[in-house]
């Protein structure tokens, strides 16, 4: 006898979820890997950037069908607009697209597909209207976006903080809308899923979490044991790292903010110490960091590791954040001391002074950094990596998604303990 068929599952996906080469792609990606192993995968998903296209066949392999399509972001935000006419989140016409609605429609009924997951809430609008005829619909809300949009709102200054205070507003009652409809949503954290409880009391008993993980395998000191690699900081150098995609404006916030009012505090007790910023798409804002004294701008690299095992400490001084930031538990995992914001920490239980350093002031980095400097937090790096190695674990985290959607009276995990 054969296998038993494995069930069709309409996976929507926001971007393309191939390579796993930043945070929500990270997440999507394992995801759809783990999900793969339980249903024969339907994917339909956009590409925002063209040097994805060419990792469309690695994807096919865990798939039994892929549709893509094109995003231009510049036509796509000027789409977006028709949101002020329509009442909508402006996120949502930003993805509207007819051909990925049809190919939806079509696959349901080719492929009978009676399961779904949704990651990120703007990819909802495709589903067949009147889709109760799903088993099972689950949607991964990734982060809570509309509290997002609201904490953008108060950086900037009017029009733009209005456009972002209605942006939050729309995006909320959307969020709201669709943990009603769908069977379980889910978020990347408790901290994530505590504060959509109180945002959508309503539907808690539907919303639970699952922590991403971290490949320890890969993100390991020891990676290059066998073929030592050099480091890519200048001799005698003390260097701090910042990791990224630098197109995404909390990280640009975070390193100029950072190298404007930290580094050259820093810089006057360790005129040796350098700030290097390490990831794709560095916006004009963060290019022109590299100017500053001491600050390296590299854009995308082939292998962020060795800028982590050679670094001093890794920085994540976030002042606007949602989720969980991979880069803090990216480093942690290679034994890295970090020096992180409370919002940077948010989702991660890790121990202040144990496993990472609380920074939130200018006075806090210099204060800290000088310990690391002089010794003090030798065994950090190690319990850093441990708490890793316990908590973020894809095999333990991701089948209670196979769990949310093979049961039809399975109720997420956190709102079980709830």
């Amino acid at each position: 006898m054969g296998d038993t068929p494995k069930p069709p599952l309409l996976f929507l996906c926001h971007r393309i979820p191939y390579p796993p080469n930043k945070g929500d792609k990270i997440r999507s990606f394992h995801l759809l890997h783990h999900l793969s192993l339980h249903f024969d995968i339907h994917l339909g998903s956009f590409v925002d950037d063209p040097d994805d296209w060419p990792w469309v066949p690695e994807l096919e392999k865990y798939c039994a069908s892929v549709f893509l399509r094109p995003l231009n972001a510049r036509l796509a935000t000027l789409r977006s607009a028709l949101g002020l006419v329509t009442g909508e989140a402006l996120s949502v016409p930003y993805y509207r697209d007819r051909a990925l609605r049809r190919w939806v429609a079509d696959s349901v009924a080719a492929h009978d597909i009676r399961h779904v997951i949704v990651y990120s809430s703007s990819m909802a609008q495709f589903l067949p209207t009147g889709s109760q005829g799903f088993l099972r619909k689950v949607i991964d809300f990734v982060d809570v976006d509309s509290d997002k949009w609201l904490q953008y709102s108060q950086q900037k200054t009017w029009p733009l903080s209005w456009v972002y205070r209605r942006e939050a507003r729309c995006l909320l009652a959307l969020e709201q809308q669709l943990a009603e409809e769908f069977d379980a949503g889910l978020f990347v954290s408790s901290t994530e899923a505590d504060l959509f409880h109180k945002l959508s009391p309503e539907t808690a008993h539907k919303i639970g979490f699952y922590n991403n993980g971290v490949n320890c395998d890969y993100f390991d000191p020891a990676y290059d044991e066998s073929a030592p690699q050099p480091s890519p900081y200048p001799q005698g150098s003390l260097p701090l790292v910042f990791t990224g995609a630098m197109d995404y404006w909390p990280n640009i916030d975070a390193v100029v903010w950072f190298t404007h009012n930290v580094l050259p505090l820093l810089r006057r007790s360790y005129p040796e110490i350098s700030l290097t910023i390490v990831g794709g798409n560095p916006a004009r804002a963060v290019r022109q960091l590299a100017q500053q004294a001491g600050v390296t701008v590299t854009g995308r690299v082939p292998d962020v590791r060795p800028y982590l095992k050679h670094a001093r400490a890794a920085i994540a001084p976030m002042r606007i954040a949602r989720g969980v930031q991979n880069k803090v538990l990216e480093a942690m995992a290679m034994r890295l001391p970090v020096l992180v914001s409370t919002k940077g920490l948010e989702g991660i239980d890790a121990k202040d002074g144990d496993e990472v350093l609380l920074a939130e002031s200018a006075s806090d980095y210099v204060r800290l950094f000088g310990e690391l400097v002089h010794g003090e937090h030798a065994q950090m790096g190690e319990r850093a990596r441990h708490c890793v190695q316990q908590m973020f674990n894809w095999a333990e985290n991701l089948p209670e998604v196979v769990l949310l959607l093979g049961n039809t009276s399975a109720a997420p995990r956190y709102a079980r303990k709830s």
